[in-house]
């Protein structure tokens, strides 16, 4: 699946109504971004059962401020509606695979019963 462009207006939607969406916040002028956009390219073609989305960080300034970006390209992964990943830096295809079967292997359910668990102090 081709990737999405992301801003305010369908981000939060986005994000809630897939069960992993990956966000891929850059900028034009952006040397490391241009470098990093064929690889997540390639990525979204081949996992069609993720959303690919794209924040162009000038176009959305506020919703970069949002989401606490300070260093692009910043990629951030949810998972049902809970950020698992965020980091900043172009990733080379085999990191940015390990990102994506990670996430994809993560037991959401399990992982959020045990940060629960944790923050109630059992």
């Amino acid at each position: 699946m081709p990737t999405v462009e992301l801003g305010a207006e369908n981000f939060e939607s986005t994000v809630s109504d897939n069960e992993i969406v990956l966000v891929d916040f850059w900028a034009s002028w952006c040397g490391p971004c241009r470098q990093f956009s064929p690889i997540y390219d390639a990525a979204s073609e081949e996992h069609p059962e993720i959303v690919f989305g794209k924040v162009d960080t000038e176009a959305e300034q506020a919703l970069a401020g949002a989401a606490n970006i300070t260093s692009i390209p910043t990629l951030m992964a949810f998972k049902k509606g809970n950020l698992v990943f965020s980091q900043p830096g172009a990733l080379p295809a085999p990191a940015l695979k390990q990102v994506i079967d990670a996430v994809v292997e993560l037991d959401i359910d399990k992982a959020l019963a045990e940060h629960a668990s944790k923050e109630s102090g059992e």
